[in-house]
């Protein structure tokens, strides 16, 4: 495996995936405040404007589970740089569009050049450090995502009242050219040791077990979880998984080495680490909604409401990159659930200060979890 030299390039490789870590994270979030602004503009409804979000969601989630493997085949930088141009390219023509079925589709691509951005650009990151310094620098990287996508909402807010909803995607366009070019100045890097062949089979099987239980998420509250369709859906993403599984124990470069989920700490981290993605992505998508509805707010004033967890976890990113011991999660781990826990109840039952003060108890903990 081959890494950059020099503290240049960790300076680019730092700078490139922060950008890119910034870029995609406030898209993703960014998005829920502008929805009825591009309902109004583009004649919408309500089930059609639902793909604006899901479907960034389902090209994103069922894509990145291989696009570590481009990274390793062509090269990180390059890897990164590319997934930068689409998901840039893919925001300009969601500025520009005439339609809601553009928009749709510039929204899959757009997910799809994130899922091969986000994973490749903190792999070039990693090796681009020594050993000693990767924890504190991802954690620096990773805090500056925090902060994007707890400022998501206050974005989106701020631009759809102010200027439009257009300015959402126009934002990223800068944001993607400026990732593109700190990642052009960093070294490259690849896993020389990987085949050089893709596992196709794992990587239809996962790709599809994924986007099928994405999609079934997605559409169950709405076909009902006990219908026919989503029992279709659920069929298909345990048949596909177990597809998947089989597979991967048989073949000789897998995509994925199921020896790590034997590994108890790893099975652990990963479960939990998953379960605080969820509760993190609930949250920042249906508050948002709620603040403007049974609140009232207006879009900028719902999404300030976001301002205080992203003040504490642009804190706590750096610092949990110096937390080493497994001592020290704990003690951290435990007020990060209480944090969560306290701020669960539906906001629209509690009075507006009491949401002000728990926030910034899940806000640290989201940040020193992410490392």
């Amino acid at each position: 495996m081959t890494t950059a030299s020099g503290g240049s390039g960790r300076r680019w490789a730092l700078a490139a995936v922060a950008a890119t870590v910034f870029c995609v994270q406030l898209d993703a979030f960014a998005l829920n405040l502008a929805l009825p602004g591009i309902g109004r503009d583009l004649g919408a409804a309500g089930g059609g404007l639902r793909w604006v979000v899901s479907g960034y969601l389902l090209a994103a989630g069922s894509l990145m589970a291989g696009a570590g493997r481009l990274g390793d085949l062509y090269g990180r930088r390059r890897s990164l740089t590319a997934g930068l141009a689409v998901f840039g390219g893919a925001s300009l023509v969601c500025a520009l569009t005439p339609s809601l079925p553009v928009l749709v589709a510039a929204r899959v691509v757009q997910g799809a050049g994130g899922a091969v951005a986000m994973p490749v650009g903190l792999a070039l990151l990693t090796n681009a450090c020594p050993p000693g310094a990767r924890a504190r620098v991802m954690g620096r990287a990773l805090g500056i995502g925090g902060v994007a996508t707890v400022c998501g909402p206050y974005v989106g807010g701020v631009l759809t009242e102010a200027v439009s909803w257009r300015a959402v995607f126009w934002l990223n366009v800068p944001v993607a050219l400026v990732a593109g070019v700190c990642a052009a100045r960093a070294g490259e890097s690849r896993d020389t040791t990987a085949p050089p062949s893709v596992d196709v089979a794992g990587l239809v099987t996962a790709t599809g077990a994924l986007a099928a239980l994405a999609f079934l998420v997605d559409r169950g509250p709405l076909w009902g979880w006990s219908s026919g369709r989503s029992a279709a859906a659920l069929a298909l993403a345990v048949a596909l998984g177990f597809a998947f599984v089989r597979h991967e124990r048989g073949v000789a470069n897998p995509l994925v080495d199921l020896v790590l989920f034997g590994n108890r700490p790893f099975v652990a981290l990963t479960a939990a680490g998953a379960a605080a993605n969820a509760a993190t992505v609930v949250v920042l998508f249906a508050a948002p909604l709620a603040l403007q509805g049974p609140w009232g707010l207006s879009a900028p004033r719902a999404g300030a409401a976001f301002l205080a967890p992203a003040a504490a976890m642009a804190l706590a990113g750096p610092v949990a990159g110096r937390i080493r011991t497994a001592d020290a999660v704990r003690v951290m781990a435990g007020p990060w659930g209480w944090g969560r826990c306290r701020s669960a109840s539906p906001p629209w039952r509690r009075p507006c200060r009491s949401s002000s003060w728990r926030s910034p108890g899940a806000g640290p903990r989201s940040g020193s979890r992410a490392p």
